[in-house]
């Protein structure tokens, strides 16, 4: 847990700490940084030292561990910054203590399915291939790096490509039943992999969702 202010971050240990989690709480960005491994992160945005959307930034470039961040800031656009930046889920204060640990649930869930070998395919798709045992995608040949929800996105997308996907299919499929955010999170996805590989890749069906739409490998 990052999280300067003891008011906050003392009750809410107690209360994690009750609910079977062990909590290791620093109150500094750069304590963020130096903290050892671990399965997941609450991470708050208002820190004495460094930029919360920086913090989240770096942690994400250091591998794929379940960011939950925890804002004051209730403007939509922040909210859709950190998910570009790879957070996996938000909570704008004040919110209630089963709801946190509800989501913390949730992206345990959804981290142990990522991780699952049987469900971690392989696919090859026109100029797409997807390694799903390294999490390695590239195109055209060219390597692309994703956050964790891009690349899921993606791979449910390709896997069955042709076929439309609903927006509500998407958001409860990739993101999760329980997902309380906005569905403009969905967008902001797309609009990310549209730019890392191409904007044709993905086609917008009005009014419905969208669909994976291969492109051939060019030809030598």
């Amino acid at each position: 847990m990052v999280e300067d202010d003891p008011r906050i971050a003392e009750p809410l240990r107690e209360g994690l700490t009750r609910a079977g989690y062990d909590v290791v709480v620093v109150a500094t960005g750069a304590g963020a940084l130096a903290a050892d491994p671990t399965d997941l992160v609450l991470l708050d945005l208002g820190l004495p030292d460094l930029d919360g959307q920086v913090v989240c930034r770096e942690l994400r470039s250091r591998g794929s561990v379940p960011i939950i961040v925890i804002s004051a800031r209730g403007e939509e656009i922040d909210r859709v910054m950190l998910l570009e930046l790879g957070a996996d889920d938000y909570l704008v204060k004040p919110f209630g203590f089963r709801e946190l640990v509800a989501r913390i649930r949730a992206v345990a869930r959804r981290t142990a399915t990522e991780m699952s070998p049987p469900s971690a395919p392989n696919i090859s798709v026109g100029a797409l291939t997807i390694d799903g045992r390294t999490r390695r995608v590239a195109y055209r040949g060219d390597p692309v790096s994703l956050t964790p929800k891009e690349y899921e996105l993606l791979v449910y997308l390709a896997a069955d490509p042709g076929a439309v996907k609903g927006r509500e299919q998407l958001m409860r499929d990739v993101w999760d039943e329980n997902w309380w955010g906005s569905t403009k999170t969905l967008d902001v996805h797309i609009a990310s992999l549209r730019k890392k590989l191409e904007p044709e890749l993905i086609e917008t069906v009005r009014a419905v969702g969208f669909r994976f739409v291969a492109t051939p490998e060019p030809t030598p």
